[in-house]
């Protein structure tokens, strides 16, 4: 095989590994997240596990009584055995207005979080992104991250249509796009994390 002229990780993440937070453990990430942010929020929708470099992050999204939309991300190690109980637990939390009723032209709904870094060739760094969302369109089956055309993360969706990612982006100019794909393999949609109309 031939050089490959793009170095940059690729599936860097461990897939999702549980299922949806739950009961006691359930009870535990609503805490760490609420006590995140100083905003009452209601039901929270937990969206799959990514794990990297030793931490495992659950990603969530919540409404505030205005129609708001808080999103975050608990995160933790994990122990040597299964059963272990998980350490070094931390949330961060945001709220935003731009939710996809105000915003009918979305077709896919997306939150980000930058939770590392990787150092690539001539000191130049990718930011290593947690993405989640849910699409707003129907009939997709598996939710892809790319870079500069390659992909470099993909998630099924979850029976509730939610996915999660993990990728480099903001690499040697390219940005990173999440794209939705059917079973067939044809994309349905098509997403940049950055606003088209930013300066």
């Amino acid at each position: 095989m031939a050089p490959e002229p793009r170095v940059v990780p690729r599936f860097a993440a461990e897939p999702p590994q549980e299922v949806a937070p739950y009961g006691r453990w359930a009870d535990v990430l609503a805490r760490e997240l609420r006590a995140a942010i100083d905003v009452e929020f209601g039901e929270i929708a937990w969206f799959p596990d990514r794990t990297w470099h030793g931490r495992t992050y659950v990603p969530a999204t919540a409404r505030t009584a205005d129609g708001d939309e808080v999103f975050g991300v608990v995160s933790y190690r994990a122990g040597e055995d299964r059963a272990d109980e998980p350490e070094g637990l931390r949330a961060v939390a945001d709220v935003t207005g731009e939710t996809a009723e105000r915003n009918p032209d979305w077709t896919l709904d997306l939150c980000d979080e930058v939770v590392g870094g990787w150092r690539g060739e001539q000191g130049e760094v990718a930011t290593m992104t947690l993405v989640w969302g849910v699409p707003l369109v129907p009939g997709g089956t598996i939710a892809t991250a790319e870079l500069g055309g390659l992909t470099v993360d993909q998630c099924p969706l979850t029976t509730d249509g939610r996915f999660t990612l993990l990728a480099p982006d903001a690499y040697r100019g390219d940005e990173l796009e999440v794209a939705l794909f059917n079973a067939a393999g044809e994309e349905l949609a098509r997403e940049s994390l950055y606003d088209d109309d930013a300066d």
